[in-house]
């Protein structure tokens, strides 16, 4: 008999709350449930609720959570994640002049590093539709083409693409209580992703995702890596200031096409990475130019040298241009990238110019030394 959402809660309806004597099924404290099957067992995702006064305090509750399920016949995997929410506390009238509660960061914060990892780089983009994914994809095997022992970490908890271009299908396995990340192409990989249905939205607040990250970080066997490519989510929003704050990024790679909107995007991430004190590795030109199979010429699209510009503008380096072409996204599409399908093609060639480049930038960045701006 296959696994159901309402056995998930009956098994966590026996975890006792010892702060009030109640389940936390009957406090309502489980969030965000997920259950996908597989042909192996079932993977089970979902949020612990606290009050934002107990905070971390609540770790050993979220254990007992997890290890309840756990003990499902058929379940696999357990990510159970600690979330919090601002107490409203009581008015004694109808007339009360409290403030509104203030939004609390519900995620402790992560260790200085990843355990076994050398480095951490963040492939990241001002917007969404800018090939970020396939480049970093394309930048981690070039990473391990040049003898680097690789991971990467899809990052983007709403839309994951690592499974798609990779061509990934199956869950991950575990040992003990950690995640085994998936091997494939010579590469270690994890991303939420492999966990739920393609098709499945991730309904879940923010400090359920920054919990999420920092367990996909934390608690998977990521050992021995030279250097974690993080594929970023698109923008600037709390989760890529989640990971700027508090993983050591050896430095950021920023992706964008040469429109002129998508530059202004992307101008506002290495703004963010450079506020939070993260280097900026340099910028790659994606989809800079198309190649006509028919005649041979050359059509800039979305317009030309556009990123090129603005590094020299911004003072960062240019790491190169990646062509649009269509095996690029025919081999993306089919999960098998230009970098192990087509290693000798141009396109596979560009990509690996921008990873000789970055690995030749990371052995020499650093922070900056933090700087006080008088405006």
């Amino acid at each position: 008999m296959s696994l159901s959402r309402n056995d998930i809660l009956h098994a966590l309806d026996h975890v006792i709350d010892p702060a009030s004597g109640r389940s936390v099924v009957q406090q309502n404290m489980i969030g965000g449930l997920v259950l996908r099957e597989g042909a192996g067992g079932s993977s089970v995702g979902f949020a612990l609720e606290v009050p934002a006064s107990l905070g971390a305090r609540a770790e050993p509750l979220r254990q007992a959570c997890q290890a309840a399920v756990e003990k499902l016949p058929g379940v696999t995997n357990v990510t159970a994640v600690l979330t919090s929410h601002q107490e409203t506390g009581h008015q004694e009238s109808g007339h009360s002049h409290a403030a509104p509660p203030k939004p609390v960061r519900a995620t402790p914060p992560a260790p200085a590093g990843i355990e076994g990892v050398g480095k951490i780089i963040a492939v990241a983009s001002g917007k969404g539709g800018v090939g970020k994914s396939t480049v970093a994809v394309n930048l981690a095997l070039g990473l391990s083409k040049l003898g680097l022992k690789v991971g990467l970490l899809d990052a983007d908890i709403y839309g994951p693409s690592v499974p798609r271009l990779l061509g990934i299908t199956h869950k991950p396995e575990t040992e003990g209580k950690k995640l085994k990340p998936i091997e494939k192409y010579g590469i270690k990989s994890m991303s939420i992703g492999f966990m739920v249905k393609e098709d499945e939205a991730m309904i879940w607040r923010g400090p359920m995702v920054q919990s999420a990250l920092t367990q996909m970080m934390n608690d998977v066997l990521w050992a021995p890596l030279d250097v974690l490519v993080l594929d970023m989510p698109p923008g600037t929003g709390d989760a890529q200031l989640t990971i700027a704050q508090r993983v050591p990024l050896k430095g950021a790679v920023i992706v964008s096409t040469p429109q002129d909107i998508a530059l202004i995007d992307a101008k506002k991430g290495i703004a963010m990475f450079r506020k939070t004190q993260v280097p900026i590795l340099g910028l790659v030109e994606n989809m800079s130019v198309f190649i006509c199979p028919d005649c041979g010429h050359a059509h800039h699209i979305f317009g030309q040298h556009g990123a090129r510009d603005m590094a020299t503008g911004l003072g960062v380096p240019f790491l190169g241009e990646i062509p649009l072409l269509p095996r690029i996204r025919e081999m993306s599409d089919a999960g098998t990238p230009v970098m192990i399908n087509a290693p000798d093609g141009p396109e596979a060639k560009a990509f690996l110019a921008v990873a000789q480049k970055v690995a030749a930038a990371i052995n020499t960045a650093d922070r900056p030394a933090p700087k006080i701006i008088i405006e």
